[in-house]
């Protein structure tokens, strides 16, 4: 199906399923423990045997020798495989890191051998024999010291032109009556997902089968291929459940690879999971930012001018992280510049996490506009409203698909009590307590793409739905049950719903809050060509027919829907494909952060008290589910202001704190009561369900609102995360 034009009624529109807060498909098997995840696969690879990676003791360099006569003489030892003997190797299309050193090392923890034993206790034990003589080579660790070498980062996909500029923006800058130029840093942050990377690999003759915890299939089946030198059509990919991926699982990483590797060294299945301490190091994470922003503005507080510079690391090949992305479209300006520098550091692959782009660079854009506001003597809501746009700032012939910024700021600041807010920093006082309110715009892409389903009506009337899609936690089981159950007239029990399998239709998989809107888009799909055979097998015209209450009906003729797959199953299988609406719009998602901190005065003990999300983000499928996805959001940006730091050690070239011992991270103690607005919202211009994603919008802007709260409350401005106690106390009121 193709969707090149803006969508008209269809039968999603009637709202009886979908837009009700449906509860969770798989939530009953995930508290039961009755949701296999990856590597409890036990049933559908049997007599699996044990990998253990032993990850590289050096940053950057060469191994000079690897002894395994220890390791592989230890009890249960079935095989070491390492680049010696693992056969050629290539990457895949998305991480540039290599799955395994040898010669080379590249990064610190970069797995160099897994060790595999009858038992999980032998294989770990085995691991601790394996001698490894490294060669050391200088590296470079340290993101500051190589900025002022960093050149302009190269295009890359899923990021925003490295370098754009419109208008005069030197001169308007210079011009402006009122300046802010200002630098942010933003450190390197680990996903630390609840469930760590996990695989199972069984061969069947050439044929590979892993059963692996992964965000996109498709990706993984193209990567795996090209990884090992093997057709894709040998490969197949299960992940039905994912305890957690936040874009740190977007396709196959070394577990897959080296479980594929220990399965075909020796002729069984073998699971491999990466421990926690090894994550960190291993796999990607969130790079470190060092930004600048400038922003000048007349003293009516609308912007003349607006730049965005950011700098980050990577390894060579990587991607930049694209902190400047939402600068170009979020607010007015008719002289505008963005910068991205990228440094090559040898460091662990930089990569998406949760919002790459808009999460690091609304931490400085949002308290920017928060400090250009107080310069201008304008409240920060009021000066976010002035320079509102809608329309491209690049394109005026461009306008936003749908724009509710204004109105999330305004809902916002009435049902949280803005106007409590005093303007003077430092000045509300509760005993020992400074308390501050703060605020900060929220943007997020809605991007979709192709995706397809197959969708089954068997003689009792049950609708089975298979598309390759991934649950991450977020509630894909649910939206898309209630999709193919809107569609198809039945009620949500009549509805089975199989995910997370190479065999079925290829789907947009998990990423980018792009998945809910692309993949129910091709379910209705799906669907539509589900309900034109029942008509059909009915003889009535599927244009006129209606699909409720387990009934087709069309004027005076009413069939049972399990009758049209009385002599067999129905299937219909399609996917939903795009026109040129996307350049046609601005599609985004857009929302209000409101925060109140209070902080001890003697201490610099923080304590959030209050969290207020107000988000515009098409038509929400699942209230219930989409809450869920933004609380989740507004609590990794907690961690992201106020704790979350990857420490780098910059003579040995690692991340120190790899474990969730030292890598702090919120728990519930932390956290407030935290409340959810959805602006009622469709946007006919995105698909037949006139829904976006929203799962990465709740993090957007909520540290920067954090920090601005901080400040009202303290009067101390913290620009490089996380705000941690001694950024305070030297500056604390007396």
């Amino acid at each position: 199906m193709k969707f090149d034009q803006p969508a008209g009624t269809n039968p999603i529109d009637q709202l009886k399923i979908i837009g009700q807060p449906v509860d969770r498909v798989d939530g009953p098997l995930k508290v039961t423990g009755r949701a296999t995840y990856a590597y409890e696969q036990h049933a559908a690879a049997p007599n699996a045997a044990y990998g253990y990676v032993v990850g590289a003791g050096i940053a950057k360099g060469r191994i000079a020798a690897i002894d395994i006569g220890q390791a592989r003489r230890a009890p249960g030892v079935l095989a070491v495989v390492h680049a010696g003997n693992a056969g050629k190797l290539d990457r895949g299309a998305f991480y540039v890191a290599r799955a395994l050193a040898g010669p080379q090392v590249d990064h610190y923890h970069q797995a160099v051998a897994v060790v595999v034993a009858q038992t999980f206790e032998q294989a770990r034990a085995a691991a601790q024999l394996v001698r490894v003589e490294y060669v050391r080579e200088p590296g470079a660790f340290d993101l500051a010291a190589a900025r002022a070498g960093a050149p302009v980062a190269r295009p890359a996909a899923f990021g925003p032109p490295p370098e754009t500029e419109l208008g005069n923006f030197i001169g308007a800058f210079a011009a402006a009556p009122v300046r802010l130029d200002a630098k942010y840093a933003t450190p390197d942050q680990a996903h630390a997902m609840m469930e760590p990377h996990a695989t199972i690999a069984a061969w069947h003759g050439e044929r590979l089968t892993l059963w692996t915890s992964i965000q996109q299939i498709n990706w993984g089946v193209r990567d795996i291929a090209s990884t090992l030198g093997i057709p894709k059509q040998n490969v197949r990919i299960i992940s039905p459940y994912i305890g957690g991926g936040f874009g740190g699982k977007g396709t196959i990483l070394s577990d897959a690879v080296l479980a594929a590797l220990a399965a075909r060294a020796v002729g069984r299945p073998v699971k491999v999971t990466l421990p926690r301490p090894l994550m960190f190091n291993n796999v990607t994470h969130r790079p470190a930012t060092l930004q600048r922003l400038r922003i000048g503005a007349g003293r009516d507080g609308r912007i003349t001018a607006i730049g965005h510079e950011s700098w980050s690391g990577n390894l060579a090949g990587g991607r930049p992280e694209a902190a400047t992305i939402q600068t170009g479209v979020l607010y007015a300006g008719a002289n505008r510049m963005t910068r991205l520098r990228l440094a090559q550091l040898d460091l662990p692959e930089g990569s998406a996490m949760r919002a790459p782009g808009e999460a690091p660079g609304m931490m400085a854009l949002e308290v920017a506009m928060d400090e250009m506001a107080e310069k201008l003597g304008l409240d920060p809501v009021e000066f976010r409203i002035i320079n509102d746009t809608q329309i491209d700032p690049a394109n005026p012939r461009r306008p936003f698909s749908r724009r509710q910024l204004v109105q999330c700021l305004q809902t916002g600041a009435q049902q949280f009590g803005w106007q409590q807010r005093n303007r003077t920093p430092a000045s509300r006082r509760e005993g020992r307590w400074l308390v501050g309110l703060g605020v900060a715009a929220a943007i997020r892409g809605a991007p979709i793409t192709k995706s397809a389903a197959r969708v089954r009506l068997d003689g009792k009337g049950i609708v089975t739905v298979e598309t390759d899609m991934t649950d991450i936690g977020t509630g894909s089981y649910s939206i898309i049950a209630q999709t193919a159950a809107e569609m198809m007239g039945v009620g949500m029990d009549q509805v089975v719903v199989r995910l997370g399998d190479s065999a079925f239709p290829e789907s947009s998989g998990s990423g980018g809050q792009w998945g809910a809107a692309s993949s129910t888009a091709g379910v209705y799909a799906a669907c539509v060509k589900l309900r034109a055979l029942v008509a059909a097998e009915l003889g009535l015209d599927a244009q006129r027919a209606q699909f409720a209450d387990g009934r087709v009906t069309q004027e005076d003729q009413s069939f049972a829907l399990a009758q049209a797959a009385k002599d067999g199953e129905l299937a219909g299988e399609d996917a939903m494909e795009y026109g040129d609406l996307a350049k046609r719009y601005v599609q985004q998602t857009f929302g209000a952060h409101f925060v109140e901190v209070a902080v001890d005065a003697a201490t610099g003990e923080i304590r959030l008290r209050r969290m207020l999300a107000v988000c515009a983000a098409g038509r929400i499928l699942n209230p219930k589910t989409a809450r869920s996805q933004v609380i989740g959001g507004m609590t990794m940006g907690a961690g992201a202001a106020l704790m979350e730091e990857l420490v780098v050690d910059k003579r040995h070239g690692f991340f120190v704190n790899h474990d969730l011992a030292a890598y702090e991270v919120p728990v519930h103690a932390d956290i407030p009561h935290q409340e959810v607005i959805f602006l009622d919202e469709v946007d006919e211009t995105i698909s037949p369900l006139k829904a976006k994603g929203v799962g990465e919008l709740g993090i957007s802007g909520v540290a920067a609102a954090i920090a601005n709260a901080v400040y009202n409350a303290t009067g101390v401005r913290v620009r490089n995360y996380p705000i941690t106690l001694d950024k305070l106390l030297d500056h604390l009121p007396a």
